[in-house]
């Protein structure tokens, strides 16, 4: 694709103050976030309307992430599309949208992916929607089970696909086998009456060799073991969930064109990326405190290996197979050696 030379001026609305000039490739400006013509002399828009940058984004000169690599990582991800799902119906369906949460204010599509930064990228959309004066100030339970958030499955198809022709849409991806091992030990090693009765107990009794009376009443303490094994049962004694369920069908990025693929490995910054680009306030950013079982030690590669060597060589390459289609789109190397 053509590059454009931007010289980027100050721009208060945007809470940046930088004279520096960055190549933008047209592809990011006029395919990723498409503008309307009559935005283009809008200057409300162009303070307000992040979906819109033909001249008035600007990008961050510290830190690693840039352009380049949105437009690679959405690259990536058409290809393997092409290569694997081509075949897959191309209508979307109020299911395939129903992860989606909607901001209309700065128009913006957020696609939850739990254990990615979920619980504070809803925060920040219901202070965008000016339900709250600050994130930090949410706690988990009005986050998750308060429903001051609309899915975008709740609206009708003309709803629903003009919200997708014209917002944002974003999705935040974190590397496969530590987004499992971080929901394994968020729902199984602590206190959660909900995930032990309904997942502990019929994982004990499948895969528990002479499990107690007491285990299997409660539910409680699921080894690791018997979470992968269970994950790997195509006769699983209980369906999927939306923790451990893979990225690419909670989210459908062969339906669905995301404007922004983030790394969770690089939330701060590529999360700042996303809010400047939609217009919001300079003030408003992701939180990164961990509001569930903050005593726990945050679960790194490091942690997911140890997690790991628990289970057998095979168990480990399964796993690796059950997300691979993840590893493939989202661009993620190996976490084992011997994985082939």
């Amino acid at each position: 694709a053509g590059q454009l030379l931007v010289l980027c001026a100050q721009f208060d609305t945007l809470g940046l103050n930088l004279i520096q000039p960055f190549r933008i490739s047209f592809f990011l400006l006029l395919v990723a976030f498409p503008c309307r013509a009559d935005d283009i002399n809008n200057s409300e828009i162009f303070a307000k309307r992040g979906a819109c940058v033909t001249l008035n984004i600007t990008f961050s000169a510290s830190g690693s992430f840039s352009p380049d690599i949105l437009e690679a990582r959405r690259k990536l991800m058409k290809e393997i599309c092409a290569k694997y799902k081509s075949s897959i119906s191309r209508t979307i369906t109020h299911h395939h949208v129903k992860h989606l949460y909607v901001e209309d204010k700065y128009k913006l599509l957020y696609c939850q992916v739990p254990k990615a930064g979920c619980s504070n990228w809803k925060r920040t959309l219901m202070v965008l929607a000016g339900q709250a004066p600050n994130a930090q100030s949410i706690k988990h339970d009005t986050v998750h089970y308060g429903h001051h958030l609309k899915t975008l499955d709740s609206f009708d198809r003309q709803g629903i696909m003009h919200r997708l022709e014209t917002y944002t849409k974003v999705l935040f991806v974190r590397e496969p086998l530590e987004r499992i091992v971080s929901a394994y030990r968020d729902k199984f090693e602590n206190p959660n009456n909900y995930y032990h009765s309904l997942f502990g107990k019929p994982i004990i009794s499948k895969y528990r060799v002479n499990p107690s009376w007491a285990a299997l009443k409660t539910g409680s303490g699921v080894t690791f073991k018997e979470f992968v094994q269970y994950l790997l049962d195509v006769h699983r004694p209980v369906g999927m969930d939306i923790h451990w369920e893979q990225v690419n069908q909670l989210c459908n990025p062969c339906l669905i064109d995301y404007d922004f693929i983030g790394k969770f490995e690089n939330m701060d910054e590529e999360s700042s990326f996303v809010l400047r680009l939609t217009g919001a306030p300079p003030n408003i950013t992701l939180p990164s405190f961990k509001d569930r079982n903050p005593s726990d030690t945050r679960t790194s590669m490091q942690v997911t290996q140890k997690y790991f060597s628990q289970v057998s060589m095979l168990e480990r390459q399964r796993v690796y197979d059950f997300y691979y289609m993840d590893y493939l789109m989202f661009n993620y190397s190996k976490p084992f050696k011997d994985l082939y």
